[in-house]
């Protein structure tokens, strides 16, 4: 009789147990559970000690920490018809726990999916020169496309970085011959706003000197100073034509 007493508290102090065990769930701080009464979605718990019914009840646990997808390479055709393989790195977070479970199978498959076919069909519209060029705007708009499209699934995309943009040797070399012709006609545009300033200064100075008699005098004996630096230069000194009129006889 008293083993049998015993057993029954054994076997009772066992149930008791394993029912705590699949009651108690303990939630971390960046955590949620979405709990389901009978199949039926009930509420939001967490973070801490939750208890739910077992058998009746279930939970799914949802992470809100930041999750980080790498975005495998897609083979691009860009607008000039240029091909390339682009790759990139996509941020994005859970904000509302009931329909990242309910919404979607899975968020994260879903949102890489999305990013890969949101990543062509954005840098298709564009050429090769902004995709290289114009990095920051190609990444806000593709954040808020794919930002817009998972809202309801409850996901929050905080963040698109471009990594790669792969394209063949002979592009490169293209790319390379294009940036050293735009350097020479650069240097060829600024030589020759420079002689047209140079020249426009010439004028100037021409119609200062033909205005004031004495302007022409200072130049000259200014030259003549600077030659006069040099020990190996001759110098020739031009006569006026007023002093040989006075030196005419009577």
């Amino acid at each position: 009789m008293i083993d049998t007493t015993l057993f029954v508290y054994l076997l009772i102090a066992v149930l008791v147990v394993a029912f705590l065990a699949a009651a108690i769930r303990i939630l971390r701080e960046y955590e949620r559970g979405v709990v389901f009464t009978l199949g039926r979605f009930t509420k939001v718990s967490g973070p801490g000690l939750v208890i739910i019914i077992p058998f009746i009840q279930q939970m799914e646990r949802v992470d809100l920490r930041v999750f980080v997808e790498d975005v495998p390479s897609q083979d691009i055709i860009s607008k000039d018809n240029v091909s390339a393989k682009v790759n990139a790195v996509l941020y994005f977070r859970i904000v509302d726990p009931e329909n990242a479970v309910i919404a979607v199978e899975d968020f994260r498959a879903a949102t890489s999916q999305l990013a890969q076919t949101t990543l062509r069909s954005i840098l298709g519209k564009h050429e090769l020169d902004t995709m290289l060029s114009e990095r920051e705007r190609l990444n806000a708009d593709i954040q808020e496309i794919l930002d817009t499209q998972t809202d309801p699934w409850g996901i929050k995309v905080t963040n698109v970085e471009i990594k790669h943009v792969d394209i063949d040797d002979s592009m490169v070399r293209a790319i390379a011959r294009q940036a050293e012709a735009e350097r020479d006609r650069r240097a060829r545009v600024i030589s020759a706003e420079g002689e047209a300033q140079a020249a426009q200064k010439l004028v100037e100075a021409s119609q200062t000197i033909g205005d004031n008699t004495y302007a022409m005098q200072l130049r000259y004996l200014n030259s003549l100073q600077d030659a006069a630096q040099s020990p190996a230069s001759t110098i020739v000194l031009p006569m006026p034509l007023e002093v040989l009129e006075r030196l005419k006889p009577a």
